[in-house]
């Protein structure tokens, strides 16, 4: 992994991450030991929990060749030949992360929806953009949501084992919500760190909760995230434990504090350097390959 993303890294991830890995791994072995002592009582029922088991990694393999069937189908794909100048936001972004390659990336009509996402299909990194949300936001505030997006590959979100292995990790309440939050704020902060613009990143965000092409010169992200201090404190805290991602006008709040820490990064003064050996691994032919 980077050097700049571990710098980038927000402070609760580690806790939460490491919480969830301890936990997925002590649950796998009850399981283990469940179906072994079943299997001697009941080798019926242990049989049938086994089957179960590879029925489910089936269809999960299965899902994931199925949805980038789809997207290589129906989804347009971003490339030298395609929306040049998406492509190389993402080409640039994974070469100053110190990716091996850059995630294919793809295009797609979400009849109206803003949103973006990053997946791992069968081993192959893949990013999505909703064509509503490239539509409503201008270049630079696309570059952080791209940026955004890199770091959930870049941070390693998205490593199969190790999803594997924190999986029944996610039985304990709100747990695994809280480590999804605080991933995004990780992603938030290398987002910002490659598109270096403050309030590109903050009307990217706001973008998200406005959705208007028209207003978006005009988005006060001061007023934006001044809301926060409306969220009823019982009721906010409620709704946001059970939720993926931090409410908006939180990730707004957060986005100076970010744009200081990836100044930091940028100069080598968060660890010794961290961009050097990073930036010495950009290659102007850094294309990637589809497959």
């Amino acid at each position: 992994m980077s050097p700049i993303v571990k710098a980038l890294r927000d402070s609760s991830e580690s806790g939460f991450s490491t919480a969830l890995t301890i936990l997925g791994i002590l649950l796998w072995v009850y399981f283990v030991i469940a179906i072994v002592a079943m299997m001697a009582l009941k080798p019926a029922m242990g049989l049938l929990y086994i089957l179960y088991f590879i029925g489910g990694v089936i269809f999960v393999v299965m899902s994931a060749g199925w949805y980038r069937a789809h997207a290589f189908g129906n989804m347009t794909m971003l490339s030298p030949r395609q929306f040049p100048e998406l492509h190389k936001m993402v080409v640039e972004g994974a070469a100053q992360l110190g990716m091996a390659e850059p995630p294919t990336t793809f295009l797609y009509n979400s009849n109206g929806m803003l949103n973006a996402f990053a997946r791992r299909l069968l081993g192959r990194p893949f990013v999505f953009l909703t064509a509503s949300l490239v539509d409503v936001q201008n270049d630079e505030q696309i570059r952080f949501v791209i940026g955004h997006e890199l770091g959930h590959h870049a941070a390693g979100h998205l490593r199969p084992v190790k999803q594997f292995i924190q999986a029944p990790g996610h039985l304990i309440p709100f747990l695994g919500k809280a480590y999804s939050r605080s991933r995004e704020f990780t992603c938030d902060s290398i987002g910002c760190y490659l598109s270096g613009d403050a309030e590109a990143a903050r009307s990217a965000l706001g973008m998200l909760g406005c959705g208007c092409r028209r207003l978006n010169a005009n988005l006060n992200c001061d007023a934006f995230a001044d809301q926060e201090g409306l969220v009823p404190p019982f009721f906010g805290y409620l709704t946001e434990i059970f939720r993926t991602h931090p409410r908006l006008t939180r990730r707004i709040r957060a986005i100076r504090a970010h744009v200081q820490r990836a100044e930091l990064v940028r100069a080598g003064l968060a660890q010794a350097n961290p961009t050097a050996p990073v930036i010495a691994q950009y290659r102007p032919d850094y294309q990637g390959n589809a497959q």
